[in-house]
């Protein structure tokens, strides 16, 4: 079985699998990445837009990088702002606050800020659900990428006008009603603006560029919060509102 079907199989079936034998290099992890969700792609799937992952300066240095890693989202992937996810079709979720953007207008190549700005439709608190799906949460930069940047579903709350200064606004990310992590929207890039900007870049490297109703998730404001049964999620951010799930077990 080649490496992009089994992390398919591995995110479809919610089931461990060990990591990679020999490390990819960077462009090979993003064509592993594309390649298992074109097998999504063939099952119905349809991708709705992109996240980005490493948008916090330090995490950058910490892994010897230079550039943020993405990957995709798709339809299936969306979970209902206030609905319940299965906690048995994840292998070790945990959850990130961000930012969503949503665009009415396509977004392609170098934008400068303004350009990006001009394209966004809505800005939204969000939660991205993630999951690694390597056994005993083992893995490299490379690995990561091609399991989709460990990306697996994402919330996104109520819609608001991107006319208005995102740069700094408090994010505080609750679980059972306690404040777990306590951030500011500044840690993405210090303006998440600057996500959506590299998004187009790097979207249009790839040759799959930022069109009109797509969504992109900004990066995590605050480290992530691992996932239990039977817990309530809420972001609450300054002047966006909220956002929220729960944890369940259909078994």
């Amino acid at each position: 079985m080649d490496i992009a079907a089994r992390l398919d199989d591995a995110a479809r079936f919610a089931k461990a699998t060990p990591q990679l034998d020999d490390p990819l290099t960077l462009e090979d992890a993003y064509r592993v990445q594309a390649a298992s969700l074109g097998r999504r792609y063939q099952r119905g799937e349809n991708r709705v837009g992109i996240k980005m992952g490493f948008t916090s300066r330090a995490k950058m240095a910490q892994m010897g990088i230079d550039e943020m890693i993405w990957g995709r989202l798709t339809d299936q992937m969306l979970i209902e702002d206030g609905g319940t996810i299965d906690f048995s079709a994840y292998v070790h979720p945990r959850v990130e606050p961000e930012i969503a953007f949503l665009l009415k207008a396509p977004l392609v190549g170098r934008v400068t800020p303004a350009a990006a700005l001009a394209a966004v439709g809505g800005i939204a608190p969000a939660l991205e659900i993630i999951d690694s799906r390597y056994k005993d949460f083992k893995f490299s930069l490379t690995d990561v990428i091609a399991d989709n940047s460990s990306s697996s579903s994402f919330v996104v709350g109520p819609w608001s006008d991107p006319a208005q200064d995102i740069s700094n606004l408090g994010m505080i990310l609750e679980i059972d009603g306690e404040a777990r992590q306590i951030g500011s929207s500044a840690a993405i890039l210090g303006n998440p603006i600057r996500s959506l900007v590299a998004a187009a870049r790097l979207a249009d490297e790839a040759h799959e560029p930022l069109k009109a109703g797509d969504v992109i998730m900004a990066g995590g404001a605050t480290a992530a919060e691992q996932l239990a049964i039977g817990q309530h999620i809420r972001l609450v951010v300054q002047k966006l509102g909220r956002v929220e799930f729960r944890v369940g077990d259909k078994g």
